[in-house]
């Protein structure tokens, strides 16, 4: 195994632990922002977790699923942000 697949299999290693860390955090965070910025780090951990798929397998199709996460992610951020303003305004 080349130095490269090895550091590419401890990335992956970190991201998932990573990933469940900030799972916990979503269900358990005790408020609304707490969660929307959990949400947004779950996002990115999954889009780190497609490119370094991505990168093992050879295969450029899932760079456009990580592309349109990413679209998602950036929509549900101002969704959650729009939605904290009208509480706040109330």
């Amino acid at each position: 195994m080349s130095p490269f697949y090895l550091t590419l299999t401890t990335a992956m290693v970190v991201l998932s632990i990573c990933l469940v860390l900030t799972a916990v955090r979503f269900a358990v965070g005790p408020t609304l922002p707490d969660r929307v910025a959990a949400f947004d780090l779950i996002v990115a951990n999954v889009i780190g977790i497609i490119a370094i798929y991505t990168e093992f397998t050879n295969n450029e199709d899932f760079i456009d699923v990580a592309i349109i996460l990413s679209l998602f992610g950036f929509l549900g951020s101002i969704s959650f942000a729009y939605y904290l303003m009208k509480i706040n305004k109330s």
